[in-house]
């Protein structure tokens, strides 16, 4: 039955035919993953992508938790012998967490209060008359002297109504109407103030632009809330928010006050008072300040996973000779050399710069590397240094008409790699320094399997990352690179344990034995030899082997996305031909006279069977765009160089929802301003940039001592 609710829920806040979602939860439950349901799984979910799929699977375990506090929820009421069946059917059709703990607010157990204390003194009786009866009739002192009981420390008049009052302040404090009436109100209409704590008054910090903060809540950008909230875990900031008291007054009386010629009205108005100063707006202020907060921390986690897939996803250099520098000046620039599979071969040490400047020996080195392993690309990591270093380099190629490429590479994090335990499994016996090196070359050569193994934290993409919740944080950016290593396929026979780890199906402790495996009985000459691998089943297979590749195996349909599962149908549709399916395979041509609805069968379905001849006519295509770099300005060294109006080509390392930072080719990034990023209005920077992206600026503004570059976009230039 509570699998019936929550699809029913589901159905009500997503646009989609209750068949699919249905179909979507049953593959989920039945162990597939996101990845595959969206690849192999069209028919039964008409074509739902990746993050329609995951809307499906984060709405089912919301409703799956709902469903398991109400349950909770219940059985604390009923033992209290408190559950009527108006209350039961309000707990049973809440379809929100916020508005069931509103609910149960007044039944959850609590340490002893005020309200506790009066109760104890048998004033709730009086509360009730007061709070719900609203008499017009009657001798207030005379109700009031039957209260007064001196056994029970209940001496006059005023100790009665004292404890009726804040019997009655808690009542309406947790009262469902009130709360969400008031929390609506102060979320549309309050105004958060931010200022400095009295030990930062006068004095400067990073959050001097949040001194004197005054701002609609409901408005308030993302970045702004995060700042407030990390400068008050600093203590340099405090917060609150502020609304009109009055207006506020007027609403709870709306919804308190039914008789405005009660006899107690105007205890009744006091209590109203006391409880919303100090129970109902403490506590919904920080609620509202919380949902802001949970509103910004989505918001963050969204801008960083799809600055991370643009990242992840970047161009591949491919398969070539790559020699990769960790750039330094007094302990000189640590090089190292990968062959085209990114296989480490030799690496060495050289010191062109100040201090030791010995650039004639530098240039011996450099030059016997290059020539010895023929490489093809330099990749130099973008760090101190890199400048100097790109300079030193290109003019040794260009002297010695060496046939390389000079490429300057972002190394965010590659020092957090060369000291990991992944790098230390892999290089053993080499410097930190060195395995950086080889880091900055792989990265070059194939960003997406050298990143993955790098916290996605460490890789500088993200805004506020340190200060979102970790959980969803983790788990939303584990969910990007696990979508970006299965659209781009992996190499079985040459993939790391690391990059197998993130296949579908299949996780740590599989690619662990595929990859002994792999090491034990060589490589691997077709797909269904997986299935010899210890631990791996039939439910794994299904679920990981579209996404793998087998280059010159034995079945020309393993270096495809066809899944095994369908290659009896691409054979079929080979010898209908008159041909062998490896014949077919690229014939674009035969393939394009093959009617798709020929084929549809209970089997096969024609999504399927379309998505199966896109394939057969370019099999296993990388969706990475061709691999490009910028040639920064020589002249452009340092931010002291900078002049405005300068004209300059950058590449944009982050995106923010306030702007978008560029990599000029110094060691400080530049912003331009949203308002600066397009001609025309734009409410999001990724509507016109993105990670990685080549760009044409002009230099706005420069702020020397605090080394802050302010850019604009240049479009049709």
């Amino acid at each position: 039955m509570d699998q019936e609710v929550i699809i029913k829920n589901i159905i009500q806040d997503i646009e989609i035919p209750e068949k699919f979602v249905r179909n979507t939860i049953e593959l989920l439950k039945d162990g597939s993953t996101i990845h595959f349901i969206a690849r192999y799984r069209k028919e039964k979910t008409n074509s739902l992508d990746e993050e329609q799929l995951r809307n499906i699977e984060e709405k089912f375990e919301y409703y799956s938790e709902l469903e398991k506090r109400k349950k909770t929820v219940l059985k604390s009421v009923k033992d209290q012998d408190k559950l009527t069946s108006e209350l039961e059917k309000k707990i049973v059709e809440c379809r929100e967490k916020q508005k069931l703990e509103d609910i149960y607010l007044p039944y959850k157990p609590k340490r002893r209060t005020k309200a506790t204390i009066a109760k104890e003194k048998g004033l709730e009786p009086l509360a009730d008359i007061i709070l719900f009866e609203q008499k017009s009739e009657g001798v207030k002192e005379s109700i009031i002297a039957g209260f007064i009981n001196p056994e029970k420390k209940v001496y006059s008049s005023e100790d009665v109504i004292i404890g009726a009052l804040d019997i009655i302040s808690e009542k309406i404090s947790e009262d469902v109407e009130v709360r969400e009436c008031l929390r609506e109100f102060i979320f549309n209409k309050g105004k958060l103030i931010s200022k400095p704590q009295k030990e930062w008054v006068g004095k400067k910090s990073k959050y001097e632009d949040y001194y004197t903060l005054s701002e609609p809540i409901k408005s308030s950008p993302s970045h702004r809330i995060l700042a407030i909230r990390r400068g008050a875990k600093e203590a340099v900031l405090s917060w609150k928010i502020e609304v009109e008291e009055h207006s506020a007054f007027g609403l709870i009386e709306e919804k308190v006050v039914k008789n405005k010629k009660a006899i107690f009205l105007k205890e009744l108005l006091i209590a109203i008072k006391q409880g919303y100063k100090k129970m109902l707006f403490p506590s919904i202020e920080l609620e509202v300040f919380m949902l802001k907060l949970k509103e910004a921390e989505k918001e963050a986690i969204t801008v960083f996973s799809k600055n991370l897939r643009k990242l992840l996803l970047a161009s591949p250099a491919g398969h070539k000779n790559i020699l990769g520098i960790d750039p330094g000046y007094r302990a000189g620039c640590k090089m190292a050399v990968i062959d085209s599979n990114g296989n480490y071969k030799e690496n060495g040490q050289i010191f062109p710069h100040p201090p030791q400047s010995k650039r004639s020996f530098a240039e011996k080195i450099l030059v016997n590397l290059i020539e010895k392993y023929k490489v093809e690309l330099i990749a130099i990591g973008h760090g101190t240094a890199s400048k100097e270093t790109d300079i030193f380099i290109k003019k040794i190629v260009k002297k010695d008409g060496l046939d390389c490429k000079v490429v300057v590479v972002n190394e965010a994090g590659a020092s957090v790699y060369s000291a990991s335990q992944i790098a230390k499994r892999e290089f053993p016996d080499l410097d930190v320094l060195v395995r950086g090196a080889i880091s900055i070359a792989r990265r070059l050569q194939d960003p997406l399997s050298e990143l993955i193994k790098i916290d996605p934290k460490s890789i500088g993409v993200g805004q506020y990352q340190h200060d979102v919740n970790q959980a969803e944080l983790k788990k939303t950016l584990g969910f990007v690179v696990e979508s970006c290593v299965n659209s781009v396929g992996v190499d079985l026979n040459t993939a790391s344990e690391d990059i197998l780890s993130f296949i579908s199906g299949v996780g740590k402790s599989t690619a662990r034995s595929i990859y002994q495996y792999r090491m034990e009985h060589g490589i691997f000459s077709n797909k269904n030899e997986l299935l010899k691998v210890p631990r791996l089943g039939e439910k794994v297979f299904q679920q990981c082997a579209g996404f793998l590749r087998i280059f010159n195996g034995n079945n020309s349909l393993d270096n495809s996305a066809i899944h095994p599962e369908n290659y009896s149908l691409a054979e079929n549709m080979a010898v209908a031909q008159g041909l062998k399916i490896g014949d077919l395979i690229g014939d674009e041509a035969l393939i394009s006279k093959i009617k798709p609805e020929d084929y549809v069968t209970e089997d096969f379905g024609l999504l399927t069977i379309k998505d199966i001849l896109k394939e057969l006519i370019k099999p296993g295509v990388d969706p990475r765009k061709d691999f490009v770099y910028i040639q920064y300005s020589s002249q452009i060294n340092d931010i002291k160089d900078l002049e405005e109006d300068m004209i300059l080509d950058g590449t944009v390392t982050n995106v923010t929802n306030f702007g978008a930072f560029v990599d000029i080719g110094i060691h400080h990034d530049g912003l331009i301003h949203i308002s600066k990023l397009s001609d025309k209005f734009i409410k999001n920077p990724y509507d016109v940039v993105s990670v990685g992206d080549i760009l044409k600026v002009q230099i706005i503004s420069i702020d020397k001592e605090l080394k802050r570059i302010g850019l604009k976009r240049l479009i049709n230039i």
